[in-house]
């Protein structure tokens, strides 16, 4: 079935459709990953997006039971040159299509992804709509342009009501502004007693778990539609060590003073070089944001960046000189990508124990 991918430029691409019949809008942006599809069409930082894979291939090893990220997904489309009707993997359950159809996600495959994905580097992310071949395309592009995009993407992905995760180790409080499962995983395979909360749970719901550390996730949108987790951490910042990671770093940095703006085009992927500052070493990270904390602000903070983009620059870390808290900006759980990143969930862990340790010191 034919369908088109209508841009609030005016720009018009004509494809294939697959997966769902339904139509969709939503905020066009590239990921430059070569696999892990099933990991990014699942990942609830996605929400409110249209992804442009810029591999050419995609759906070749299907979709399974293991690398989900979150159980519903939450992104609106998916745009590819060629997606694979046969899939061949032992691990494989469905197809693309298959897949795409039963979540009711639309998909459109045969356009020129290179195109599009310029497009996007050299003008912006875009308001875009996957529809019907029949549908008027003046019509499509005037609702592009006149209607914005939704801004409570945090409220739609997080967790409706708190849930355990239960370990023996050290008790974590994992704010769910959109978690992906990796983050949880990698907390479970350490141990950690992990309790999952909502977005909006306040400072005082979360010291009253009485945690070891506190997580704040990954999650979509713009740090600044969430102020209800901003006054939380400004609450219990100091209190007990914290960890922060993509969005939970941006709301971390709007807590401690600093400000945030939207990006060009983002970093999606699986292979972002960053520099951490103290060691000088190199990292290759997997991202997903769209938005950046700027780096100007941070002088009038008792923050410190740690790490940074090489691509572009950006702050991709910080650190808090007073209080036992840091934040990174990529995936140290990758899901997909590369997990160079990994050791700092220990780096979290020890610093649980220091705070323990000084605690019991001075009580």
């Amino acid at each position: 079935m034919k369908k088109q991918l209508i841009l609030e430029d005016g720009t018009i691409f004509i494809g294939e459709g697959f997966g769902s019949n339904s139509d969709t809008i939503g905020e066009i942006v590239f990921n430059t990953g070569m696999t892990g599809y099933q990991e990014i069409l699942s990942d609830p930082s996605y929400c409110g997006q249209i992804v442009t894979l810029t591999y050419p291939l995609i759906g070749n090893y299907g979709i399974n039971r293991d690398d989900f990220e979150s159980i519903y997904p939450a992104v609106k489309g998916f745009i590819v040159k060629e997606v694979c009707d046969f899939p061949s993997n032992w691990r494989s359950e469905f197809s693309m299509n298959e897949y795409f159809q039963m979540k009711n996600i639309p998909g459109i495959a045969g356009i020129d992804t290179r195109k599009l994905t310029r497009m996007i580097r050299q003008y912006g992310t875009l308001k875009g709509a996957i529809c019907s071949i029949e549908e008027n395309a003046d019509e499509v592009i005037n609702k592009l342009r006149t209607n914005s995009l939704p801004t409570d993407q945090v409220k739609q992905v997080s967790t409706k009501n708190p849930y355990p995760s239960p370990g023996r180790g050290k008790r974590v409080v994992l704010v769910d502004f959109g978690m992906k499962h990796g983050i949880l995983r990698e907390l479970n395979q350490r141990d950690c007693d992990v309790i999952v909360v909502p977005y909006h749970t306040t400072s005082e719901e979360i010291l009253q778990l009485r945690p070891d550390g506190i997580m704040l996730s990954n999650g979509p949108g713009d740090p600044k539609d969430v102020p209800e987790a901003i006054e939380m951490i400004k609450g219990v910042l100091g209190q007990v060590p914290l960890f922060g990671i993509c969005l939970g770093h941006q709301l971390f940095a709007l807590a401690c003073g600093a400000d945030t703006a939207k990006m060009k085009f983002g970093h999606r992927g699986s292979n972002h070089p960053v520099k951490d500052l103290a060691t000088g070493k190199i990292a290759i990270t997997s991202q997903n944001h769209g938005y950046t904390v700027e780096e100007a602000s941070i002088k009038n903070t008792r923050l410190e960046v740690t790490h940074i983009a090489l691509n572009d620059g950006t702050v991709e870390g910080l650190k808090h000189l007073d209080y036992p808290a840091f934040t990174v900006q990529y995936h140290p759980e990758a899901s997909p990508g590369p997990e160079d990143a990994n050791g700092l969930f220990e780096q979290f862990l020890a610093l649980m124990e220091a705070n323990k340790q000084e605690v019991t010191a001075h009580a």
